[in-house]
Formats: C-alpha cells, structure tokens, sequence
C-alpha cells in the first residue's frame, strides 16, 4: 500500500489505513533491531517520523487523537534516539574523513572513530536497548489499538480544508525556523527547520498530486536539504561532545583534527542549507496552501458527484 492520501476515498479510511501501516513497518523494525540494531533503529524512527507527518496533516481533523498519539510516538523515537545516535557519530566521522581525505590521511581520525565504535557497543549490548525496544514496542501495539478511534471529516470541502491547514502550519514552520538560522543560527534553529522540511517532505508524498506545482522537483530539493540538514546536526552534536568537560571523545591531542574539521564543514554546511531553504520556502505558505485547498476541493468534490451520478443511475 502507498504512502499517499487517495482523494477518491474518504479521509477517515486513508489515514487510519496509512497509519496503521507505518506502525506496523515500525514494529517490524523494532524487531529485527533486536540482532541489527544499526539500521533496524534508523529505519523505526524514519516510520515514526512518516507518522507523525501524517498526524501533522490532518490535526485540525481531530486535534485530541492526533496531539495524543504524536506525543506517544515522540516519545518512542525519543527511547531510540541514543543507540541510533551512536551510530550517526561514527557515520559523521567518516563522511568528514571522505570530505578531507588529505588531512585524515595520516589517521587523525582514527582514535576518536575507535571511541564512537566503543561508545555504540556499549549502548548496543547493553540491557538498556532491550529495555527501550521492549517499551517501544508495548507503545506502538497500543497505539495500533487506537486507530480506529481516529474520526476525520470526509465530506469534500471539509477534508480538503484540513489537508491544506496541516500544510500551511507545516510551511509556516519552515518558514520562521529558517528566519531563526538565518539571524541566530543556533543549532536549535536548524534543527527545526530540518524537522519542518522533512515533515513538508513526508506531505508533499501524502498529498501526491493535490500539491499546486511540480512535485517531483521539489520533493527531490526538499530531500537533498533534509539530508543535508541533518549531516550539519550531527556536526552540532559532535561539537558539543567535543567542549563537554570530560572529554567523551578523547584528550585533546586526540580531537585536533577533528576540530578544525568540524569548523569547515559546518561553515559550508550552514551556507548550503540556508540558501537551498530560502529557495523552497520563502513563498508565502498562505498563497501555496490555498491553491492546494482549491485542488483539493475539486478532486474531492468531483469524486463524490462521480458516485453520485452512479448511485442515481443504480
């Protein structure tokens, strides 16, 4: 089954049918991360996120149910979210000695990658993953409960109004945590503007071809800047390690590579990330959201004179 939203078919049925199936994939990964944490955990926190897109789009629909099981998969990923953390680390690391092969040639980075990898087995063979999976795992089959209670308006104009407001909060979002990086440019501020442009990623996918312009061109942008939006925040978190006081990463004579790497890579990083988001959503979200309410309409309003028409000729 798709990860779209079928206009043809009321509201209420498409996102229980696709929440249900993300949970389920979820569950599935918890699973297998049982034996392969690496990319079991990853591939559990990108269903989750897929889901909580979802529950983003259609909030105004049924703001209880979908504040509430937002909060509960949030707080799932957030039970993932170190052991998959330790992982991202050591991928960083290696994408900094692939983007400065000269400097890490001598293996400048070898100590604190033998750092990481100790860090992560700890994290990966200790009681405390089973823990967090086996919690997991109970939250998600509760939630798989849930679904049925979900009650969303599925007559057209209605349904088209919440699909373009659960776009336009999306956009909106975007659109003040770029203004933030671009004035502040705390981590924080990127961070969220990762955590908008993915979850715009995730509804440019659910509203398929509702959405005004070309959708495959913009989901393509939309992808390469949450990609590099999140290399950047694994540089932030890779900082911070780096000033803590006691030294996760190693004395300084072991991270002054790593350092100095870190400075240029987040430099370019931040000039790349601002300009492609400014590129993607410096439009007015009202203006891109009202034509997508006005396709919405159409398509639905459509579909139901089409049955009908088919229930008058029966």
């Amino acid at each position: 089954m798709s990860f779209r939203i079928d206009p043809r078919l009321p509201l209420t049925g498409e996102v229980r049918r696709i929440l249900a199936e993300e949970i389920r994939k979820a569950l599935q990964h918890l699973d297998a991360a049982r034996s392969r944490p690496e990319q079991a955990l990853h591939k559990c926190r990108k269903r989750l996120k897929s889901a909580r897109a979802l529950l983003r789009l259609v909030h105004s629909g049924d703001e209880t149910f979908c504040a509430t099981e937002n909060q509960c998969y949030r707080n799932v990923a957030e039970l993932l979210a170190g052991p998959r953390e330790a992982t991202a680390l050591i991928e960083t690391i290696d994408r900094l000695a692939a983007g400065f092969p000269k400097e890490s040639a001598d293996g400048g980075l070898d100590a604190v990658r033998d750092r990481l990898i100790a860090r992560q087995h700890d994290l990966h063979e200790g009681a405390g993953l089973e823990a967090a999976i086996s919690a997991a795992t109970a939250a998600c089959e509760d939630g798989m409960k849930r679904i049925e209670s979900l009650a969303l308006p599925d007559q057209p104009e209605q349904a088209a109004d919440v699909l373009a407001e659960g776009a336009r909060v999306t956009l909106r979002r975007a659109r003040r945590a770029l203004d933030r990086a671009g004035t502040r440019g705390e981590a924080d501020d990127f961070h969220d503007l990762r955590k908008a442009a993915k979850t715009h990623g995730m509804h440019l996918s659910l509203l398929g071809r509702l959405w005004p312009t070309p959708i495959k061109a913009r989901r393509k942008a939309v992808d390469k800047l949450g990609e590099r939006l999140g290399e950047l925040h694994d540089l932030f978190v890779m900082c911070a390690l780096l000033e803590a006081a006691d030294e996760p990463l190693g004395p300084r004579e072991d991270t002054k590579l790593l350092g100095k790497l870190l400075k240029r890579s987040e430099k370019s990083l931040r000039k790349s990330c601002l300009a492609e988001a400014a590129e993607l959503f410096g439009d007015s979200p009202k203006h891109q959201t009202k034509k997508l309410a006005r396709r919405a309409r159409d398509d639905l309003a459509g579909t139901s004179s089409t049955e009908d028409l088919g229930a008058t000729a029966n």
